[in-house]
């Protein structure tokens, strides 16, 4: 049914797929998962800073969601909640990773568990532009690394997934006051670290 609906153009809403995923049609939950995973891993992503565990916490949000979305009321938006599931189950995994005895940060120069080392950027002549966009993004991970769970996790909900400021208030139970001049200070905070990972050979 709704692979036919697709093919004829049709496009139902969040709302919808919810309504029908509560009156016993199970694909519903399909469309919703294929519609919203690249958020979801992509905030995991972001949060983790390792793609194995972005992909492991992203599959246990879906299983949460599919458990509890029977129980949701609509008071919020469905991504506004998604991202709070998100967002809760990533800080677990933070917790659960300390108490483990895992460190979040390394030198720029180390190795992650779940890719090649990585190297610092070859001065020499014939690096493409796609290389310096991979370092820049590389930078980027590192210093959100950095910065403590509340700061990273604002920048992120704001400066990239482009939330707004009431949205972002009602997520995180903070007033909007809060937000704004918490906002303030991550991006500081984010701006000084990568000030200090990127030395002026990288930038001439």
């Amino acid at each position: 049914m709704f692979g036919l609906l697709l093919a004829m153009g049709s496009r139902p809403s969040d709302s919808e797929l919810v309504q029908r995923f509560k009156a016993g049609d199970r694909e519903a939950f399909s469309v919703l998962a294929h519609r919203h995973q690249h958020r979801v891993y992509g905030m995991c992503m972001r949060m983790l800073g390792s793609s194995q565990e972005a992909e492991e916490v992203a599959q246990d949000v879906f299983l949460s969601l599919y458990r509890a979305l029977p129980r949701f009321r609509g008071d919020s938006k469905l991504t506004t909640w998604m991202y709070r599931v998100t967002l809760n189950h990533c800080k677990n995994h933070e917790l659960y990773r300390r108490r483990r005895g895992h460190g979040r940060h390394e030198p720029i120069e180390g190795t992650r568990d779940d890719g090649p080392p990585r190297e610092l950027p070859h001065g020499g002549p014939g690096t493409d532009a796609g290389v310096h966009r991979l370092e820049a993004s590389d930078l980027l991970q590192e210093a959100l690394d950095q910065l403590d769970d509340d700061h990273r996790q604002i920048v992120l909900l704001r400066d990239v997934e482009d939330l707004s400021y009431e949205e972002i208030s009602e997520l995180l139970n903070l007033p909007r006051g809060t937000v704004k001049s918490r906002l303030h200070r991550a991006r500081a905070e984010l701006a000084r670290r990568l000030n200090r990972n990127v030395s002026r050979a990288d930038v001439l």
